[in-house]
């Protein structure tokens, strides 16, 4: 192999999870838009359905986001009423949020939008399962 072949689009890992990333989520946009979610605030309400309360750190842990990104999303949900924040009583240091009754209801609307993910996505199940495989093992390194 040539030294500039590895400079080569084809030949880059990065390239098919980056464009792949951003078709799949184009796909969410029509799913997404009644609900007035974007992708990321989307994911972030997926945690708090699970958990209903947590620290933002470990918010940001599970959705492999830093508090730039993170802090501007949480902003825009407690505006539409889905969270709220606080600080924690034991240490002031540590941020709080927490679903609220309105969040909790839009559960119940988002309901059918991973289904219909899955009809976009062209994978057979063993296919799709490999690929949630590896991607985690990927995230994990």
């Amino acid at each position: 192999m040539d030294k500039y072949d590895r400079l080569k689009l084809e030949n880059q890992l990065c390239f098919p999870l980056y464009a792949a990333s951003r078709e799949i989520i184009k796909k969410y946009k029509p799913f997404l838009e009644p609900l007035d979610l974007t992708y990321t605030q989307y994911i972030t309400m997926m945690v708090f359905w699970e958990y209903k309360k947590i620290n933002v750190k470990q918010l940001g842990e599970k959705l492999f986001l830093d508090s730039g990104t993170l802090t501007p999303v949480l902003k825009n949900l407690e505006k539409k009423g889905y969270i709220k924040r606080y600080r924690s009583q034991d240490d002031e240091r540590i941020l709080i949020a927490e679903i609220t009754g309105e969040g909790e209801k839009l559960k119940e609307k988002a309901a059918s939008v991973p289904e219909e993910i899955g009809k976009c996505v062209n994978l057979e199940k063993a296919e799709a399962l490999e690929l949630y495989r590896l991607l985690y093992k990927l995230l994990n390194n």
